[in-house]
């Protein structure tokens, strides 16, 4: 089977760099994959995206060597197991509120005994290689999103769940969890008890051996979260890039012609 590239970097002691896709097409996939992401995770949460589409973008990223994850859209077995049956090597699972919860995730991502994964990689057995059956539990990467004030209240319980392998900070839903509508909703937090809430997931994370990661807004944020010993940082998705490189283009092209404009007014005024 082939192996998880991410885990290999954790073996490295190195931080992974991650990207969310939420744009339903094989070619953006194909495209973001080639610009030296170590992990891609496609997002059935949020993003406008079908398992089919979702296969057809795992399909379009295996030339790059990317990891490929999948954010599924809730803690549910069917749509776990059919993700990692896809080819995905990683699930990321939003609102996870305690160990039960985090204990039964574990179980849909591992085949019996130490799970109740169903057998059928249908295209995960092409992809990842031969033998994908005695090697898939401890190559698939499972994580648990901390996005509530109970899943922080529960933080040490989730944390010890045998089989986990990382703790996911969502600060956005965190944000609103923690503090209600009182800020404005976006991933990089400033306010103190906001950092100090993600110091404390990245503490618990490490201090029960697995590992941290931190959905971030800007590569300086990712870049201090690495400092701070974050294990992965996601860059803001494919919509966003796009949106922020198009409204950046768009703004400089629209500040010069104001000045070609007001450049050509006053050498007309000359004549």
């Amino acid at each position: 089977m082939q192996p998880n590239k991410i885990k290999a970097l954790w073996n490295e002691g190195k931080a992974v760099v991650n990207g969310f896709l939420s744009i339903p097409c094989a070619f953006v996939s194909e495209l973001m994959a080639e610009q030296g992401y170590d992990a891609l995770t496609i997002d059935l949460q949020h993003g406008i995206v079908d398992y089919q589409t979702a296969v057809s973008m795992l399909q379009s990223m295996r030339a790059s060597g990317v990891a490929p994850m999948v954010r599924v859209p809730w803690l549910e077995a069917g749509s776990i197991m059919k993700a990692l049956d896809a080819g995905a090597y990683g699930v990321v699972c939003p609102m996870i509120n305690t160990a039960e919860q985090a204990a039964r995730l574990v179980s849909y991502m591992r085949y019996p005994p130490v799970g109740v994964r169903s057998f059928g990689p249908t295209r995960a057995s092409i992809s990842a290689g031969a033998d994908y059956g005695r090697q898939a539990n401890e190559n698939m990467l499972c994580f648990a999103m901390i996005e509530t004030r109970e899943a922080m209240d529960n933080l040490a319980e989730i944390a010890a769940t045998p089989g986990l392998d990382g703790l996911y900070i969502g600060p956005a839903d965190l944000t609103i969890g923690l503090t209600g509508m009182r800020y404005p909703t976006g991933f990089d937090r400033e306010e103190p008890e906001m950092l100090e809430a993600i110091q404390h997931i990245l503490a618990t994370a490490h201090a029960h051996g697995i590992k941290a990661a931190l959905h971030c807004g800007s590569p300086a944020y990712a870049l201090r979260a690495i400092q701070w010993g974050f294990d992965m940082v996601t860059l803001a998705n494919d919509v966003r890039m796009l949106t922020n490189a198009t409204s950046a283009a768009l703004k400089e092209v629209r500040s010069s012609i104001t000045e070609v404009e007001h450049a050509t007014d006053r050498a007309g005024c000359q004549y």
